[in-house]
């Protein structure tokens, strides 16, 4: 069964071709949004705090602060409305998933650079 879902996948779906991002790195997700009729294109700047799953219905999860509340997006790797992924910064963690993130305000909510 799990051969078949994997084809299909591998068939059917569309891949993305995007840059390599990790937990810890500041991205710039730039996506199509619809509205009625139109069409822009919209950003949405952040921290990645995890990768889950794997293959064709892998998801990334970022997180901003608008003002001084935390806001967190879940976003599938291959959604067809995204443009482009810009790494802006390379974070420096220990941890796949950074969910200890969340509760870091301040200085201390600051991510080491990572020097490639």
């Amino acid at each position: 069964m799990k051969d078949l879902v994997k084809f299909v996948q591998d068939e059917f779906v569309a891949k993305n071709e995007l840059p390599e991002f990790a937990a810890g790195d500041t991205i710039t997700v730039y996506y199509d949004i619809k509205e009625g009729k139109k069409t822009r294109t919209q950003f949405y700047k952040g921290v990645v705090i995890q990768r889950k799953g794997s293959g064709r219905s892998e998801t990334f999860t970022i997180r901003k602060m608008s003002g001084t509340f935390g806001v967190e997006r879940i976003f599938p790797i291959n959604l067809p409305a995204i443009n482009k992924i810009e790494v802006n910064k390379r974070g420096k963690v220990r941890r796949a998933r950074i969910f200890y993130y969340r509760n870091l305000t301040g200085k201390k909510s600051q991510i080491k650079e990572r020097r490639i």
